[in-house]
């Protein structure tokens, strides 16, 4: 087989093509954050209260405005004094004929006697969503669950079959095929008129988005050298913190989640061009035997950069049969079975605090806008932290600091009075800001553990167990929140801690090159670090 990392080196792992392609190749993550993370504004429940039947007759006749009818026909909590959402006052107005003075003896008669909203619920008007279009609250709340469920189950689904495609196929079409699927099953979601379709929409942007999420970030890190992958990540990270730091500025300014859902939806289909913009993989077209493919590409690479390929030394080869690669390969020597399962519980740990503390927003009952904005502004750094540290302390390392540090500010933050709420969203923020370090690190770090023909599929698979994780954290969060706020915090933290010790039984990968062989993949402690000069192009 050819060796692939030498013509790396010849035709320029770090020049102005791999500084566009990084450009092209995270572009997409903007979008994605949308995806993931939108249902904390598209699926946010207002604020909310019983519809009485006599509410509209009592606002005629009365006179009285909104906020004077739930006075007398809403209840409030005796603990917060808030209004309540799931009950109201058991009055039968019809038998008063001075409704409208005799309020007083009216409530005090039938100040204990509640019933559920029978009736439906009135909605804070301001803002629009899925929950208040299809009254998903009180009784009813744990649909409003299962939209992020759906988007997650498309992830898992997704990541076995994108990947499996991709590592086919080729990682170019299965990029562009997800975009417009993406694109389309968004508009989908924008035009649903029944929840059930919505659900189903959604399912289908979970596929897509996983399709596109791997099948970009490989392609662009296999153009790359051992030296600057990091760069990788970085850039990506930056562009994916940048659609989180957009998010909130769209639901401000987007008050219908249908808009909201559109514009996010729309730029998608912007990513056919890339079938002219983009090349395929030479790492992918190399270990598909089709050097004569992957030569043009280089050669054209080379010329970017400003380089030349010795063109009397290539031997070119006929395209071949090459065995399909499946997820029991992953599995087959006792290393990559370790660090395969060691991977699979990163991930899951990863999505399930990572999602936890970004939909914790919601049940935090502050200014969900502003507390985003800030919280996605301190985020943008994750990248140039990264990228700082990644090859200073190494993966393992930094893996398991900044999830033992996440996973310890998650136990703390409990213990913190509410006085000083400034220092509760302090710690919060910087476990935040560790777990962000550490999800970036993870995904990192799995790309350089598989060789080439397995490597989009080793990626999938082992993030789909954090789609697993994307699936509960919704479930975990709310229904332990039910119990105490706080709980949820306990187990994220429980569950980082030893995710930090469990990391450290992985291979260092820094400074090697990518494996090719599932040989090489086998033997990864005992394989040298790539040297930084450049060496003689030999095929």
């Amino acid at each position: 087989m050819a060796d692939v990392n030498s013509v790396m080196v010849a035709i320029g792992d770090f020049g102005p093509f791999q500084r566009r392609i990084v450009i092209l190749g995270s572009l997409p993550l903007i979008l994605l954050a949308f995806v993931l993370v939108g249902v904390v504004f598209v699926g946010n429940a207002p604020d909310h209260w019983c519809w009485s039947p006599v509410s509209e007759r009592l606002q005629e006749v009365c006179g009285w405005t909104e906020a004077e009818v739930r006075e007398v026909t809403v209840p409030r909590s005796e603990q917060t004094g808030a209004f309540s959402r799931c009950q109201r006052f058991d009055v039968d107005w019809s038998k008063s004929q001075n409704k409208c003075v005799e309020v007083d003896w009216t409530l005090a008669s039938n100040k204990s006697q509640t019933v559920s909203c029978d009736g439906g619920w009135v909605f804070d008007r301001s803002h629009s969503s899925m929950v208040s279009e299809f009254s998903l609250v009180c009784e009813h709340s744990w649909l409003a669950d299962l939209n992020q469920v759906f988007l997650a189950f498309g992830f898992f689904i997704g990541s076995f079959v994108t990947g499996y495609l991709a590592d086919r196929f080729g990682r170019k079409p299965c990029l562009i095929a997800s975009m417009l699927g993406l694109g389309l099953s968004g508009v989908g979601i924008m035009l649903s008129p029944w929840y059930l379709l919505l659900l189903t929409f959604r399912f289908l942007q979970g596929f897509c988005g996983k399709g596109a999420w791997t099948a970009s970030y490989v392609l662009v890190i296999e153009f790359f050298g051992a030296s600057n992958r990091k760069f990788v990540s970085m850039v990506s990270r930056t562009f994916y913190s940048t659609g989180m730091v957009i998010l909130p500025g769209l639901a401000y300014f987007l008050s219908s989640w249908r808009s909201l859902m559109l514009v996010m939806s729309l730029p998608c289909f912007l990513f056919v061009s890339y079938f002219w913009l983009v090349p395929e993989s030479p790492r992918w077209l190399f270990s598909q035997k089709r050097t004569a493919e992957a030569m043009r590409v280089a050669a054209s690479v080379a010329r970017i950069n400003g380089r030349s390929l010795p063109q009397t030394e290539i031997i070119l080869e006929g395209k071949k049969e090459v065995n399909p690669m499946s997820v029991m390969d992953l599995f087959r020597t006792s290393d990559m079975k370790k660090n395969t399962l060691i991977l699979i519980y990163a991930w899951f740990t990863s999505s399930i605090v990572f999602q936890g503390l970004v939909l914790r927003f919601g049940l935090t009952g502050d200014d969900l806008l502003l507390d985003f904005f800030i919280s996605a502004l301190v985020e943008l750094p994750t990248g140039v932290i990264f990228y700082m540290l990644v090859d200073r302390v190494g993966r393992r390392s930094l893996m398991a600091a900044t999830n033992f540090t996440g996973g310890i500010a998650c136990l703390v933050m409990p213990f913190v009075s509410q006085d000083f709420a400034w220092l509760k969203k302090s710690i919060i923020i910087i476990g935040r800001l560790a777990i962000a370090i550490g999800y970036e690190t993870v995904n990192f770090a799995n790309t350089e553990m598989y060789p080439t023909p397995l490597r989009n599929l080793g990626v999938s698979v082992c993030s789909s167990a954090g789609d697993i994780g994307a699936i509960v954290a919704p479930f975990l969060l709310y229904r332990l929140a039910t119990i105490r706020q706080e709980l949820p915090l306990f187990l994220y933290g429980a569950m980082s801690v030893l995710y930090s010790g469990l990391i450290t039984m992985l291979p260092e990968m820094r400074g090697l090159p990518l494996p090719e062989t599932i040989e090489e993949a086998k033997n990864l402690r005992g394989r040298k670090k790539q040297p930084k000069t450049a060496v003689d192009l030999v095929i």
